[in-house]
């Protein structure tokens, strides 16, 4: 993500439009020039790097733009490293020890360096010279610090990260963002949701699988103190959100504005229909753990007309959604769903089983480790409608079919 003073936008009466740069020559050239500067300086400091950013800028009118694709090389691509035979401060800790015990310091420097290589050579027992010594009194500095490592990003991927923060941006200072995510497929919707858990945002959650979901969030700016933590938090959800098919999104705007100082209320729109932006999160992992995976690869194995099937139904709870891991449907017409509860920490059971209480499903069965301190989270069974079945290592398909009656 970009800091605000690399946010480029402009109003259409109260609605904000960030600028984003089109996949045209132009822009993939200035992409391609900041990936060749990163990639001629590994090895060198960070200083010696940001001198060479400095004169690809010039006075050139896309200085924001260059400086913009050139922190997310650095922030995101780029690996800087601290070099010196010790910490630093402890470095030089024995050079101005070694240098107190003699008169007119700046004669005897090269002296009191030779000195502390020799005794950290035979410290470390590897050889240690001056210049090593030297280099690594200050750096910890941030211009001192070594780009070890670059990994170079395709041109044109750049120019879509950019384009992405630029958005991301605004969220910074939202009031309120609404999500109107429509009939999808619900693997989508888990990991959008999974995402919204991951960054701890305060979200509300309406809806169904068939008429789809409307997640309203409160931005930083809604907080008793507003959260810069809390805003890229919010930021970080947009490219889970990309993952979806079908979507809408609404958000309230505070920004101060340069000329008055005061307070500017805006809004931003986006949609599915007509978004360019593509995301750099990776798609949902197939199985959650193991202990899934295992109970579909020997699912697979078992001769049965009922037919499993993985995260397809989402059963709405006041202000939340649960999604089950399993469905099992069975050619007549019957149909299960099915969660494995082998996860251990007290908070997750509680909000477990308060999710399983309050679902509005009948056909829900529930496969729980004896393995679980089910006492310490303060779980209690005799208020569950629901079949249990228990289990030890792992979930057992004839567990689950004796259940369901075949």
């Amino acid at each position: 993500m970009l800091p605000s003073d690399l946010l480029m936008y402009r109003y259409n009466g109260n609605t904000l439009i960030p600028k984003k740069l089109t996949i045209d020559t132009r822009s993939i050239a200035l992409a391609a020039e900041g990936i060749s500067c990163f990639e001629e300086n590994v090895g060198k400091t960070q200083g010696e790097l940001n001198q060479k950013l400095a004169q690809l800028e010039g006075d050139s009118p896309d200085y924001r733009v260059k400086r913009g694709l050139a922190h997310i090389l650095r922030n995101t691509f780029s690996t800087f490293e601290i070099i010196s035979p010790l910490e630093p401060q402890t470095l030089r800790q024995k050079v101005f020890a070694e240098a107190a015990k003699k008169h007119t310091i700046p004669l005897h420097r090269s002296q009191n360096l030779e000195t502390v290589a020799h005794h950290l050579t035979t410290e470390l027992n590897r050889q240690v010279s001056p210049e090593e010594v030297e280099k690594g009194l200050y750096a910890d500095l941030q211009e001192n610090r070594i780009l070890t490592q670059f990994d170079p990003p395709v041109d044109e991927a750049l120019v879509h990260r950019y384009n992405l923060a630029q958005v991301q941006g605004i969220f910074y200072r939202a009031s309120n963002v609404i999500i109107n995510a429509h009939r999808n497929d619900p693997g989508e919707y888990k990991l959008l949701f999974r995402y919204l858990k991951l960054f701890q945002l305060m979200a509300y959650i309406e809806g169904d699988a068939d008429t789809g979901f409307t997640i309203t969030i409160d931005g930083p700016t809604s907080l008793f103190k507003p959260s810069t933590r809390y805003g890229l938090a919010l930021a970080k959800m947009l490219p889970a959100l990309l993952h979806v098919s079908k979507w809408s999104l609404q958000a309230k705007l505070q920004n101060r504005d340069p000329y008055s100082g005061g307070i500017k209320t805006g809004s931003f729109s986006l949609s599915s229909d007509r978004c360019s932006l593509v995301t750099h999160y990776p798609p949902g992992k197939p199985y959650d753990s193991m202990l899934e995976a295992s109970f579909a690869k020997s699912w697979v194995k078992t001769k049965t007309k009922w037919r499993l099937e993985r995260e397809v139904d989402l059963v709405p709870l006041p202000g939340s959604v649960m999604i089950p891991d399993f469905r099992l449907v069975h050619p007549d017409g019957r149909d299960f769903l099915l969660e494995i509860v082998g996860y251990w920490r007290p908070e997750y059971l509680k909000k477990k089983f308060y999710q399983v209480r309050n679902a509005d499903a009948d056909n829900l069965i529930l496969a729980v480790s004896e393995r679980l301190n089910l006492e310490k989270a303060g779980v209690k069974f005799t208020d569950l409608p629901n079949r249990v079945i228990w289990f030890k290592n792992k979930l057992s398909p004839k567990a689950v079919l004796e259940v369901l009656g075949e």
